[in-house]
């Protein structure tokens, strides 16, 4: 019951979350090469959520009977300037995958296809946390200092972070 134009929303949706994932692994080795190894622990720990994401779109088209098109990568920055740059960047890139899932809902909706309205909902869940987990770094960056011991002190508590995939799933290519 799903639309073509559905399914074509939603392989773009594919290539969005995909496109996070090479931008987040960019980041990733940005840390590593400025000697931030706790941020470049964080971004890795997105990469992983983003191809969770990208997984996920990806099995719901196949369990709706329709076709996968995967699309060509877009290649990421290399250089993100300051940690602040950084953080604004991802923010406003998270901004950008919340008004892309919002655009979803709106076609479901327009579409009267409910199966993948409830589908949506959990992207609208996820897109809070993640728009208010990079706010939360911003503030203590900007509170802290991008300098001396209160960078090292962010860095040490964003190395903590792990990926926590969804029970029953021990990688997301595993995710249904």
């Amino acid at each position: 019951m799903i639309s073509e134009r559905m399914v074509k929303a939603l392989n773009g949706q594919i290539n969005k979350e995909m496109y996070s994932a090479h931008l987040y692994m960019a980041m990733s080795a940005y840390s590593s090469n400025i000697g931030l190894s706790g941020f470049a622990n964080w971004f890795m720990v997105q990469y992983q959520e983003e191809m969770l994401h990208a997984m996920k779109f990806y099995n719901y088209i196949v369990d709706q009977g329709a076709k996968v098109e995967l699309q060509a990568i877009d290649k990421p920055a290399q250089e993100f300037g300051t940690t602040l740059d950084m953080l604004n960047a991802t923010l406003e890139h998270e901004k950008f995958i919340t008004r892309s899932i919002n655009d979803l809902v709106d076609l479901a909706i327009e579409e009267k296809d409910h199966a993948t309205n409830i589908f949506l909902q959990w992207y609208i869940t996820e897109q809070i946390e993640e728009e208010g987990n990079d706010n939360e770094i911003i503030d203590k960056l900007k509170l802290a200092g991008e300098e001396g011991n209160g960078l090292f002190m962010i860095d040490k508590d964003l190395a903590a972070r792990v990926f926590n995939p969804p029970a029953g799933v021990a990688n997301w290519t595993q995710i249904r």
